[in-house]
């Protein structure tokens, strides 16, 4: 789509549009009514021709559209872009152009006007931002403005952007600009260039094609506010924050009460890790124990007891488990408050906690308490990860495999006891970061090979692990799990050598026809999922 631009200043909008190119759009002419604006020599800058048509004296409005449409007549365009162009517009010039947009600096139809943002601090509220419209004609049948009409046209697209407590109007200008204008308008301009708007003038409505609702809408507003201020992000150099959404109602650690309020306050880090540990112990319905070290397990169970469950996934990797977080799905005993306290743990965080676990876990008094309620149903459906100039949204991983789910490929048909290791290390290992590799004997692990570039090489360090970190168990006998296909048989030769005795992996490699040779050669049982279970943040 081409477009002509017209402003009376700077243009800035225009300029961001010209350099974005949204939907493929281009700028052909940049007209204004000023003979020494600066968007001229930006526009040259960006080898647009430009034209320049000043009101005479004497001259009327509507003489003066009519010079104005002449010096665009020579350009191909299909849609015209106000920003700041500091004249109203009326019929003889929208008669003869096709839809033109404006960008107006308030949530229409609050504050039209010449100054929306004074308005909108005078007003104090807190969230003011900006409307992209089609201009209506705002004049009479002598060319007067008639001012209630001014920014009547059908509404395109509308940003909200926040008003800070001693903001003056130079800030709410300043982020109208940035974080409002420069999102709606380019916006506006898609959808004009991508034909996917329809304007219903004697309705007064816009309507454009796809921008419905849905998991993945168009477009996604999110607020949250501010729960505090972290003494430094990932490392001492980083500034951050926590903010809450207080729309979750699932149970997190960003809304968790910290029992033991004299201890120092959770960091960044703290936040990360915990909230890892919290969400692998909701995979299960009994009683589960899990320790989390840079949001990875060190180790992980279930059992008939909550102490026997931290007892198990604790032996795992001690080592590992050192300053790491613990997660519980019970509320916390006594018994198993004693066992955590002894060895050095950042963080517990349970459901609840009885008088005399709390008596015992206050005697550590830098062991921060978490007390997040009753686990309940998960029901935060997305996840999300900040890019630079963007953000990934995809839906949680919230996969439950049964024994239903699992193909038998090999000979050896797994047996009970297997398939229960099975099923535990596969809603762990969704919780271990790509590529992922996980020994599990009942339902504790046993070893872990987390974050490898190479799946041979996650096979090797959770055999490593469970020889040599390991306390009182080992791979011999054990179930490995992996979180995506074995791409060549080395994966299943390594595993051997540690003692595996059964396999579940989501198959689907050219090569599964190798590997389930592999397999067979060592007279392992081996299970496809179908499905894998990434995790790469």
């Amino acid at each position: 789509m081409k477009l002509a631009g017209m402003a009376s200043n700077r243009g800035r909008n225009l300029m961001n549009i010209a350099d974005r190119s949204p939907g493929g759009a281009t700028v052909e002419v940049i007209l204004t009514n000023s003979a020494d604006a600066p968007v001229v020599e930006q526009a040259e800058k960006r080898g647009i021709p430009t034209e320049t048509v000043v009101q005479k004296d004497g001259e009327s409005r509507k003489e003066h559209e009519r010079r104005v449409v002449d010096a665009l007549s020579g350009y191909d365009v299909e849609l015209v872009c106000l920003d700041g162009y500091m004249r109203i517009l009326s019929d003889t010039f929208l008669d003869e152009m096709p839809t033109t947009l404006n960008v107006h600096p308030a949530l229409l139809p609050s504050f039209p006007g010449m100054d929306a943002w004074g308005d909108a601090l005078e007003a104090g509220v807190s969230v003011t931002g900006c409307t992209v419209h089609v201009v209506t004609d705002a004049t009479d049948e002598d060319g007067n403005v008639v001012e209630s009409e001014v920014d009547g046209g059908p509404i395109v697209t509308q940003e909200p952007v926040p008003v800070y407590e001693g903001d003056d109007s130079d800030d709410v200008a300043e982020r109208v600009l940035y974080q409002g204008e420069f999102a709606a308008y380019p916006r506006a301009v898609e959808f004009f260039a991508e034909n996917r708007v329809e304007v219903d003038y004697e309705a007064e409505r816009v309507t454009v094609d796809g921008d419905d609702g849905g998991q993945f809408p168009k477009r996604r507003l999110l607020s949250n506010d501010r729960a505090t201020e972290l003494r430094y992000g990932e490392n001492p150099h980083q500034d951050a924050a926590l903010y809450a959404d207080n729309t979750a109602d699932e149970a997190s650690v960003v809304h968790a009460d910290q029992l033991n309020e004299g201890a120092k306050a959770l960091s960044y880090n703290n936040y990360n890790d915990a909230d890892g540990a919290l969400n692998l112990i909701k995979e299960f319905d009994e009683p589960a124990a899990a320790v989390i070290k840079h949001t990875n397990p060190a180790g992980c169970a279930t059992a008939d007891s909550l102490a026997a469950a931290y007892d198990d996934a604790l032996s795992t990797d001690p080592q590992s488990a050192f300053g790491g977080i613990v997660a519980l799905n019970r509320t916390c005993d006594a018994a198993t408050a004693e066992q955590i306290i002894d060895s050095f743990k950042e963080i517990v965080v349970a459901p609840g906690y009885t008088d005399d676990a709390m008596d015992v876990l206050f005697e550590k008094s830098n062991l921060r308490v978490l007390e997040v309620g009753d686990l309940g149903e998960r029901t935060e459906e997305l996840t999300e990860k900040p890019l630079v100039g963007g953000r990934l949204v995809q839906q949680r991983d919230l996969q439950s495999l049964d024994e239903s789910d699992l193909e038998v490929v090999t000979e050896r048909e797994p047996t009970d006891d297997q398939i229960e290791s099975m099923l535990f290390g596969w809603h762990t290992l969704k919780h271990v970061k790509s590529n992922g590799i996980l020994f599990a004997k009942g339902t504790e692990t046993v070893g872990i090979g987390m974050g490898q570039v190479s799946r041979v090489d996650a096979v090797r360090l959770a055999a490593m692990k469970a020889d040599e970190h390991a306390e009182g168990k080992d791979a011999e006998g054990a179930v490995m799990a992996s979180d995506a296909f074995f791409p060549f048989p080395d994966g299943i030769e390594h595993a051997a050598e540690a003692g595996i005795e059964a396999v579940i992996q989501p198959g689907g490699s050219k090569n599964d026809d190798m590997v389930i040779e592999a397999a067979n050669e060592h007279d392992m049982a081996m299970v496809f999922t179908g499905t894998r279970s990434f995790r790469h943040d």
